[in-house]
């Protein structure tokens, strides 16, 4: 009788344990295919165009910009006025006029290009991060059900494993008393 009992309250523990590793396979799972996507985002490879643009809005927002633009202007001001004897661009520069307005008319597109390209990024990065936080949350409620499932099934099995154990002692209790009545 009480064999029979105990079998079937370590049948039912099984079952329970069963269920949770069966959530944590899920888990595993759902976990698995959050960071596919998320690496299929990441590893989108920028066009030809997008790289340019990339490259010349890095150099032409940098120190070494500014500084080689310096350069060639007071190379191109210092020949025109002191080195050269007939100026290719005499004193109010209307080529190097010309030419500065051409580079920044030429470098603005690029720049918004590459800040666009930026704005994407930052884009698919807010969606990974919510896609994450997401994940967090789901993972945070499957922990909640294990904890319920946990907190239930395992008191109900304990309470049935201490019903078994209390039947167990009254019939060793009931036994003794046999004894005890029992003439030597």
């Amino acid at each position: 009788m009480t064999k029979t009992q105990l079998e079937q309250l370590f049948s039912t523990e099984s079952a329970q344990l069963e269920k949770l590793n069966s959530m944590v396979r899920q888990s595993v799972e759902e976990e698995k295919l959050l960071t596919d996507k998320l690496k299929e985002l990441e590893e989108q490879h920028p066009g030809f165009q997008a790289r340019i643009a990339d490259k010349v809005a890095s150099f032409g927002g940098s120190w070494r910009f500014i500084l080689s633009f310096a350069f060639l202007m007071l190379l191109w001001i210092g020949l025109n006025i002191f080195l050269l004897s007939r100026p290719f661009d005499p004193y109010p520069f209307i080529l190097l006029n010309l030419l500065l307005s051409t580079v920044a008319a030429l470098q603005a597109p690029v720049i918004m290009m590459s800040q666009n390209r930026k704005e994407e990024k930052d884009r698919q990065r807010a969606i990974s991060d919510y896609m994450i936080n997401l994940k967090s949350e789901i993972e945070v409620r499957n922990l909640h059900c294990k904890l319920d499932l946990l907190m239930t099934e395992q008191m109900q099995t304990l309470f049935e494993i201490q019903k078994t154990q209390i039947e167990m002692m009254e019939d060793m209790r009931g036994l003794l008393m046999k004894i005890k009545k029992e003439p030597d």
